[in-house]
């Protein structure tokens, strides 16, 4: 009974860091989207500087597809997966060990995203984007928390591949500097 406590406090907490960082996620994104859906019309833009127009803006852009304005039209496959995925998420997370933080930061960022542009897709009908930077697609807080997520969690694999090669090394090298057992002969009594 004790063990099934500690594996409930465990998960719990797991749960915590993850609806957390996502949580926050999503509440910028959507605070960010509001504020662009509340004064600019659409395709209006602003910049606080004419000089920098060229290079960032905001601008009320709407997308029915995924990040960064790919697969247009999508809609309601989008809406599917993000369904999937954030499900995938919350089932998986509890999975993945504590000391992996860069992973679990990953993960939670991704969450966000997705369930960020699932709000916009289910209240709006399209999710609202609204950075612009250069000549890049227009893209929003939760697309960024997906891109930056998925960075993230290649990074935290790689590393994590690293530590995992450093210390079988270690090992290796460890069990070669093992002097060898002395040379024992066996009596045969028969």
């Amino acid at each position: 009974n004790q063990g099934l406590e500690e594996t409930l406090i465990k998960r719990i907490q797991s749960y915590i860091f993850l609806i957390g960082i996502a949580g926050l996620i999503v509440a910028l994104d959507q605070w960010t989207k509001q504020l662009v859906r509340a004064n600019l019309a659409y395709q209006e833009m602003w910049s606080p500087f004419e000089w920098l127009a060229p290079y960032a803006r905001i601008v009320h852009w709407r997308n029915t597809g995924a990040a960064f304005g790919f697969f247009q039209d999508g809609n309601l496959i989008f809406t599917i997966l993000a369904f999937i995925v954030s499900g995938l998420i919350l089932l998986y997370f509890p999975h993945i060990p504590h000391g992996e933080w860069l992973i679990r930061l990953a993960i939670a960022l991704q969450l966000g995203g997705a369930v960020g542009n699932l709000i916009d897709r289910l209240t709006q009908g399209h999710v609202t984007d609204f950075i612009s930077v250069g000549s890049f697609a227009v893209f929003n807080v939760a697309d960024a928390s997906i891109s930056v997520g998925v960075v993230v969690l290649l990074l935290g694999v790689w590393l994590a591949e690293r530590a995992e090669k450093a210390q079988q090394k270690a090992e290796a090298e460890r069990a070669s500097q093992t002097p060898p057992l002395p040379d024992v002969e066996i009596e045969d009594n028969g």
